[in-house]
């Protein structure tokens, strides 16, 4: 890694992967030459294109790590339906991600989400135990909690009338549909039983943000307490989206990254 860095030659390139559903799922490839990639998970209704996906592939490249970030299903330019839910899902496409890398002379290394993503990167290491370093970036411990602010307090009653919700946006134009089977997919999603799932030998890095207007920053403390091999990161004064913290947050990931890629060859030698 540390030769790599001093002066990395970044190429990037649009890859397809395919779920298990069939449904194209379209990433870029930040390629360094390195051997590891790290895998960039999107939030919700965000895509590969969220500044905090760009501004991190770019620093990574700057340390000469190669890096993919992509669209889950229903989202960006991937194939499939929005959905309100599909943390479980997007779990499996970011499996289908990292089994398409483990095909070449490449390996996904280390997972790493924002907000939604960083729940799914999380469930991925209960599910999956075939990556050893997890990066949840604001990521909710409490999946019950949030539903309203962002659907209203009737939200309830009116999808168990309707069987649907339409969450409209700033123009009045319908933003996505909420059903209630995907409503269910979220509350029945348990991130407490999942984390404990998660094995000794990975390490996560949890980072949060102290000002987080969206997910509290005691949801990062929960976190921190119960999985096993766990580090705390708090960015002080950062919102949810990091606004005026972009660069302490690539800072903070990227020193993270470089010293367990470090640790993995030394220990692998």
């Amino acid at each position: 890694m540390a030769e790599a860095a001093q002066n990395p030659v970044t190429q990037q390139e649009k890859i397809i992967v395919t779920n298990k559903h069939g449904e194209k799922l379209v990433g870029l490839l930040h390629d360094t030459g390195s051997g590891d990639i790290v895998i960039l998970c999107h939030g919700f209704t965000a895509t590969k294109e969220d500044p905090i996906m760009v501004n991190l592939a770019v620093a990574l490249e700057n340390e000469g790590i190669s890096s993919f970030r992509f669209d889950f299903s229903g989202n960006g330019e991937s194939e499939g339906i929005f959905e309100y839910g599909n943390y479980r899902k997007e779990a499996d496409d970011l499996h289908s991600v990292v089994e398409h890398f483990s095909g070449t002379s490449r390996v996904a290394s280390v997972i790493l989400g924002h907000s939604k993503g960083g729940d799914v990167v999380l469930l991925y290491a209960s599910k999956y135990h075939d990556i050893r370093t997890v990066v949840n970036v604001s990521g909710r411990y409490d999946l019950k909690k949030g539903i309203a602010e962002r659907l209203g307090k009737d939200f309830m009653e009116l999808i168990k009338k309707e069987g649907f919700l339409d969450i409209k946006n700033n123009t009045g134009g319908v933003a996505f549909r909420v059903t209630e089977e995907s409503l269910m997919d979220r509350l029945s999603t348990d991130m407490h039983e999942a984390c404990l799932q998660i094995g000794k030998e990975c390490q996560v890095l949890t980072v949060h943000g102290s000002d987080d207007e969206i997910i509290p920053v005691n949801d990062a403390v929960e976190f921190s307490k119960i999985i096993p091999n766990h580090k705390l990161h708090i960015v002080r004064g950062a919102n949810h989206c990091y606004t005026s913290h972009q660069a302490e947050l690539a800072s903070v990931v990227v020193d993270y990254i470089k010293t367990v890629l470090l640790q993995d060859k030394a220990t692998s030698n």
